[in-house]
């Protein structure tokens, strides 16, 4: 990954911030999977501001979607309508004409991700809650709206796992007609490493490249596949109750897109993210993850039938 942001990228985030500011500190941030992403601290009159720019460097990417910085910008002017701490936009380089790849600048955030809770209850019923207010925000007229990563027609079979009669169920079932569902504006990557803590209260929501219209079951889908391969089904089943509770009749859950997101995920065999490991995670195993992704999809499996 590289280290240092090009001199024409530093001169850009001087200027959008303030042309007298002075570059204090750079650092680069864990999480940028497809994109490089840095801290930068400067010095503006007697204070010290610190940013966050994002450069998406996954030509692949760029190329599937060339509106991504424009996306992230806009979705960040749309997020900060809800009750969640967001980051703020301050500029953003659509074609990378400035940058040489597409960047968006922003405002840092305080808080830290947290992986392993104190207490585990109180940690499930935040990261709930604040989803639940994420999908409060108005997403009509949003232009991005949601598709599936993978091409559900195609997908094949895992090979990695035993009970492929199961799985091939799970495909059948996500070839299958959509239920009906309410657009809302969605996050489209809701997880624990994209949470932010000050204490035991959520400071911020981060990471909103890929924001759109959709339906509230994929984050909440995501969000559990997340958890079942990092604590387990009851963990994941735990989020699932408290979104529940804080949604009330909002929400109209379906199972349907519990196994759209979790084959969402499956670009191969299951393993170990690294942002767990980066963050402290230690124990997990790619034999256990694959263990465990199949133990959520049979009991995904046992609510529809």
């Amino acid at each position: 990954m590289e280290k240092k942001i090009p001199e024409k990228v530093l001169k850009w985030i001087v200027e959008s911030v303030n042309p007298n500011a002075k570059v204090q500190s750079i650092s680069q941030l864990h999480g940028g999977v497809s994109s490089l992403v840095h801290r930068v601290s400067l010095i503006v009159g007697k204070n010290v501001e610190e940013y966050v720019v994002r450069r998406v460097d996954n030509k692949k990417w760029v190329q599937e979607e060339p509106d991504l910085a424009l996306q992230e910008a806009e979705s960040l002017r749309r997020a900060n309508e809800s009750d969640v701490g967001t980051p703020q936009i301050i500029a953003y380089d659509e074609t990378g004409a400035i940058c040489g790849m597409p960047t968006v600048l922003m405002s840092k955030l305080e808080g830290t991700v947290i992986l392993k809770p104190d207490n585990m209850n109180q940690w499930i019923e935040e990261q709930a809650n604040a989803l639940v207010n994420i999908h409060k925000v108005k997403a009509d007229e949003f232009p991005w709206t949601y598709y599936t990563y993978q091409n559900m027609e195609s997908f094949e079979t895992p090979a990695w796992s035993p009970l492929r009669k199961q799985w091939e169920e799970v495909i059948s079932i996500v070839k299958g007609p959509r239920p009906k569902f309410k657009e809302v504006f969605i996050h489209r990557d809701y997880h624990p490493n994209n949470v932010l803590w000050s204490g035991e209260k959520i400071s911020g929501v981060v990471d909103w490249v890929s924001a759109c219209r959709g339906p509230a079951g994929i984050d909440v889908g995501h969000c559990r596949v997340n958890l079942s391969q990092l604590y387990g089904v009851e963990t994941a089943d735990a989020f699932l109750t408290a979104y529940e509770t804080h949604a009330r009749e909002s929400f109209n859950y379906d199972p349907y897109w519990d196994l759209v997101s979790l084959i969402d995920i499956l670009f191969g065999p299951p393993e170990v993210y690294p942002g767990w490991t980066a963050l402290g995670v230690a124990g997990l195993t790619d034999q256990l993850i694959a263990e465990r992704t199949d133990a959520y999809m049979l009991s995904l499996l046992k609510r529809i039938r």
